[in-house]
């Protein structure tokens, strides 16, 4: 069954509006505030899962006016997420994140629930910077050096796309698509304070097309609009009684992708744009082996994209 064009295109957006900000790393403190799966510091290896509980309210259209969805509808995301990270080197180190997702949607008296596979996320980042930056006190310029790091991400598309043995529109897991991000983030800790800023750029991979929901068309070739996210976060960590530390952070990220291409023509349903907030709190214990996470996430504004709010539990597990 297919739906609406606003809610085809809230669909295949599904996973977008959830897996932006994926992992959040320890930081070299163990307060938590990345938006990637990266290891601290001297950190050799890292396990952590998440879940992700994810709720739709409408939709943003193509003139960023809300759309309600009709009495009764129900539309949910569920994701685990799997994460290890691994030092290749005292600089260089690499991640993968799998994602296994839950579809619970009701839209206009149907109803459809489906799981499986979502897009895993492969990446290398490269640490440029040799001692841990974290200070408790300014004493100079060379005090506020922040910890900067270089990334490569690849995502697979290891879900169910809207073109491959799909029926509906509510039931895809993936976009389809590989696409390579390189990203920049900052990292700075003047304890008790820590802020993160983050900019990523990814460049989808062209491919052909022949299947659209189940059904064989005339192939094509399509391509995604560059994508594009900007996050910045502030935060602020307590210690507890036993040496534990305990952040608050709050962030705010753009994300914008561009009009897409057919055929090498633009496609004139592509391009999305969200703006969202996000609430998070890490516990960790004294040794900073440990990180637990739970972060609240609401989109505040967006084009062509679904309104969502993301709970998000989440554990980490460092072994140095």
């Amino acid at each position: 069954m297919l739906l609406t064009k606003t809610h085809l295109l809230a669909a295949s957006f599904m996973l977008a509006a959830g897996y932006t900000g994926t992992v959040n790393a320890a930081s070299c403190c163990g307060g938590g505030s990345a938006s990637s799966l990266i290891l601290p510091k001297f950190g050799r290896q890292m396990i952590d899962v998440s879940l992700d509980l994810e709720s739709y309210d409408g939709f943003w259209n193509s003139d960023a006016v809300h759309v309600a969805d009709p009495p009764g509808s129900s539309l949910n995301q569920q994701r685990l997420n799997f994460g290890a990270g691994y030092r290749i080197s005292s600089n260089w180190q690499t991640s993968i994140i799998m994602p296994y997702v839950w579809n619970d949607n009701q839209y206009a008296g149907f109803s459809t629930k489906t799981n499986g596979l979502g897009d895993a996320v492969a990446s290398i980042w490269y640490e440029a910077f040799d001692a841990i930056t974290c200070v408790y006190k300014v004493n100079s310029i060379a005090d506020l050096k922040p910890s900067i790091y270089y990334g490569l991400s690849m995502t697979l598309p290891t879900g169910v796309s809207p073109y491959g043995d799909v029926q509906n529109s509510f039931d895809i897991t993936g976009r389809g698509f590989y696409r390579l991000d390189a990203s920049l983030l900052l990292d700075k800790t003047v304890f008790p304070w820590n802020a993160t800023l983050q900019y990523s750029y990814g460049v989808y991979s062209e491919r052909p097309v022949n299947r659209e929901y189940g059904n064989y068309i005339e192939p094509y070739d399509k391509n995604l609009g560059d994508r594009s996210l900007l996050m910045f976060s502030f935060g602020y960590t307590d210690q507890t009684e036993k040496l534990g530390t305990i952040t608050y952070t709050l962030a705010y990220s753009e994300l914008e992708e561009k009009t897409g291409e057919i055929d090498g023509q633009t496609d004139p349903t592509g391009g999305l744009e969200k703006q969202s907030l996000a609430f998070t709190v890490a516990m960790a214990n004294f040794d900073k082996d440990w990180i637990y996470k739970l972060t609240y996430n609401k989109a505040t504004d967006g084009t062509n994209f679904p309104a969502t709010e993301i709970v998000s539990l989440g554990v980490s597990h460092v072994f140095f």
